[in-house]
């Protein structure tokens, strides 16, 4: 086989995209493009890249969900803080004496105070090792972390205390539950007038069908909130107002049923907790640790993060009940994570993380084995190749360190000289493995792109090719074009055009302009320009290209794609699509 040396790998940062209605397919979706390992391939060998049992056991991999403006990436700041990993936290719309939030790395975020990147960030607490997802909110990017939810291990859903559940919130949730993961919740903004605990209860059990079960009980909303009990030691953490950069002040710990907790609380207030308390657990039984990890279950935490109100109780129960690194699901079975091979996901890409090297980089997690500097591996879609990683960092936001070794539930992120796609496997040993593919989806908004200056073509043409491999948006061309013409940019949401024209004037000094197209709908057509030709002439219909040279059609609305398939119902469409396999 043909040998290639990769640099390395690197930390990397990753792209945005947003499949609209995605979660009626993606349960299809996760059961396709994987081959089976059979049983010989499990057996316990003498393969040098088994995983320590150890280190898998002290791995937690999660991800954070929420609809924007719930305190997701505040949440992400805090936990961060209370690992170690920083000394001082930052907010997304950061105040003049605030920093800027550390997940938050790409100029257009820090512009405009959202996050539009997903990020992994990992750090030590206690004796775990964390690899935290942090995810964007914004409908447009949902795409970037369907992928992200395809590297996890759990899931925690940030809810507004004072809005409940909100549209992105019950997506991203159906697809966590299609990916069976844990899901704890995590009630965010209590220092703010909030619902009634009993109503948040009420509308995630009966909106989804999940009983949850409360690991702690908030003292008070608003202005009058003082802290949470913890129902399972009957001790009240009262916390003090303070930095909000820094870790919160706990005021007192203290029995529930106690002079000192109805003097700290309040009379009033105290009697009010003190009969919550007592309905909550006639209500819920205790929390049973293996309903959680069969996602049967949420376990429900009050708090605020931008006061640092009930983060770390948070943090130390959700270690407690979090599953360490799971089987990864293949077609028929699954692979454990002390499979003796190393097997890694590449579920993200991101183009130009270090500007001054225009790099590109594609991140891997560890599914099984253990990763060591120079290994060899193959991969599931170059079929002829063995590539040399001869380096790995593990990953902070848009910082790097370098590993030797790294195991299941890591995330490590490597150089992409154009080898990678989303949604490759990787992996050591003679039986083949293949992971769920990772799609593309049906995109909804469509624009010609053209450099608005001939001089700035080259850097125009470099960023563009380099924002294409991560993601950002999709790429066609008109069926006739052969490259001279202007590519059409395909995305979900105008903020990924607006990304993608951020990115160029401000990595690669090229400025661009978009014009509009009429289109609304793409179906990428399975078998191929034989499939296009036989139907031919279409009327209404725009015939494109993929960057792949595949043909997609693009229609005006739904009922264009409807009188298609009405006249010919052999034409086989398909709202998403996968990178094609390489020799």
């Amino acid at each position: 086989p043909t040998k290639t040396r990769l640099p390395g790998f690197r930390v990397a940062c990753m792209g945005s995209g947003k499949p609209r209605g995605a979660p009626e397919f993606i349960s299809r979706i996760i059961r396709r493009r994987s081959h089976n390992i059979s049983p010989k391939a499990v057996e316990v060998s003498s393969s040098p890249h088994v995983a320590p049992t150890e280190e898998i056991d002290r791995r937690r991999n999660f991800a954070i969900i929420s609809h924007p403006d719930a305190g997701k990436t505040t949440l992400t700041e805090k936990l961060l803080l209370y690992g170690g990993a920083i000394q001082s936290a930052g907010a997304v719309r950061s105040r003049a004496d605030q920093r800027r939030a550390t997940s938050d790395w790409m100029e257009l975020e820090k512009q405009r105070g959202i996050s539009i990147t997903s990020t992994v960030l990992t750090f030590e607490y206690l004796t775990n090792r964390i690899n935290l997802l942090d995810t964007p909110g914004h409908q447009d990017f949902s795409e970037d972390t369907y992928r992200t939810l395809a590297a996890a291990d759990n899931a925690v859903m940030v809810v507004d205390a004072a809005k409940g559940l909100e549209p992105q919130t019950r997506k991203l949730f159906e697809v966590a539950r299609m990916r069976k993961l844990p899901t704890f919740t995590f009630v965010n903004k209590m220092d703010r007038p909030a619902l009634s605990p009993f109503q948040i209860i009420d509308e995630i059990e009966r909106e989804f069908n999940l009983p949850c079960c409360p690991m702690v009980w908030p003292i008070g909303d608003g202005d009058r909130f003082k802290g949470v009990v913890d129902l399972a030691t009957d001790e009240v953490l009262i916390f003090q107002k303070g930095d909000r950069a820094k870790k919160a002040t706990s005021i007192a710990t203290v029995p529930l049923e106690s002079p000192e907790a109805e003097e700290l609380i309040g009379d009033e207030l105290y009697m009010s907790v003190l009969e919550d308390v007592e309905i909550i657990k006639e209500m819920t039984p205790p929390c049973d640790a293996e309903q959680v990890l069969k996602g049967e279950v949420s376990p429900l935490f009050f708090g605020s993060a931008m006061n640092n109100f009930g983060v770390e109780v948070f943090l130390r129960k959700f270690l407690d009940l979090a599953q360490a690194p799971k089987a990864t699901e293949l077609k028929e079975g699954s692979l454990d994570a002390n499979h003796p091979e190393f097997s890694a996901l590449v579920f993200k890409l991101q183009a130009n993380l270090n500007p001054k090297h225009r790099d590109c980089m594609a991140f891997a997690r560890i599914c099984s084995g253990k990763f060591e500097k120079g290994m060899k591996v193959k991969s599931s879609r170059l079929k002829n190749r063995v590539l040399t990683l001869s380096q790995a960092q593990m990953l902070f936001a848009s910082d790097r360190d370098t590993v030797d070794t790294a195991y299941p539930g890591d995330v490590i992120g490597l150089n992409n000289p154009g080898l990678f796609a989303i949604g490759d496997t990787i992996f050591t040993g003679n039986t083949p493995i293949q992971f769920p593919g990772i799609p593309s989806f049906s995109p909804e908004m469509f624009m010609y792109i053209r450099s608005a200056a001939p001089s700035q073509y080259k850097s125009f043409n470099k960023g563009l090719k380099q924002l294409l491999d991560e993601g950002t948006v999709q790429m066609l061309r008109a069926r006739s074009d052969q490259g001279e013409g202007s590519p059409i940019l395909a995305a979900v949401g105008q903020l990924q055009f607006d990304v993608v024209q951020s990115r160029l004037e401000n990595e690669y000094n090229a400025e661009s302009t978009l014009e509009p197209l009429p289109y609304t709908v793409a179906r990428w057509v399975t078998d191929g320009w034989e499939a296009v030709e036989a139907c031919e002439p279409l009327y209404n219909v725009f015939i494109a290209k993929d960057r792949w040279e595949r043909p997609v059609l693009l229609f005006n609305n739904d009922w264009g794609l409807k009188n298609l398939e009405d006249k010919h119902p052999d034409l086989k469409l398909t709202p998403w699509a996968y990178a094609p396999d390489m020799e």
